[in-house]
């Protein structure tokens, strides 16, 4: 079993989340839309990475990383667009192109989940694409399950792909 922890994130993670990014940018690029040259400039990510902080503070979201016992980062987890009232919030997940395949994101969604009752969240959707098979396995080992496939198509990378959507409940 792989040995990792999930920590919210702070505002001395900044140097060293833009370093992961970075580093793993070409491999993220391959399964979602870049997120642009903006991001990739150290001073843009600090004031994006500052925004972060001040909205997972309002409790809108928050950011988790995915770190080894060494400290270093191995992914990130972001638990999004929470509705107090409805108690639900969306997730999403990236993990380093070295752990892909190792069961990392698995690991730190079942650590996420077990301790998600102290965010008040009773309900999470989560969504991949259909060429994205390794997402959808870690989203249905963690109890996720099927709701439906968009009935639009969007090309990526020359790929005609569809938006797959999942739930999870308490």
């Amino acid at each position: 079993m792989v040995d990792i922890t999930i920590e919210k994130l702070k505002d001395e993670d900044a140097k060293k989340l833009y370093e992961f990014e970075l580093d793993n940018r070409g491999f993220f690029e391959k399964m979602v839309p870049s997120r642009g040259e903006d991001y990739y400039n150290f001073e843009n990510f600090k004031i994006r990475h500052k925004e972060l902080l001040d909205e997972q503070a309002l409790g809108l979201s928050y950011f988790y990383l995915i770190k080894n016992k060494k400290g270093s980062i191995l992914g990130r987890m972001n638990l999004v667009d929470i509705d107090k009232v409805k108690q639900l919030g969306h997730i999403g997940y990236r993990v380093a192109e070295e752990c892909s395949g190792k069961g990392v994101a698995s690991i730190a969604l079942k650590l996420l989940l077990e301790s998600i009752d102290t965010t008040g969240i009773k309900k999470l959707l989560a969504k991949t694409t259909d060429i994205n098979v390794a997402s959808q396995k870690v989203l249905e080992k963690n109890g996720f399950k099927y709701i439906e496939t968009s009935d639009e198509d969007f090309t990526f990378n020359g790929q005609s792909i569809k938006f797959l959507f999942y739930m999870w409940t308490m």
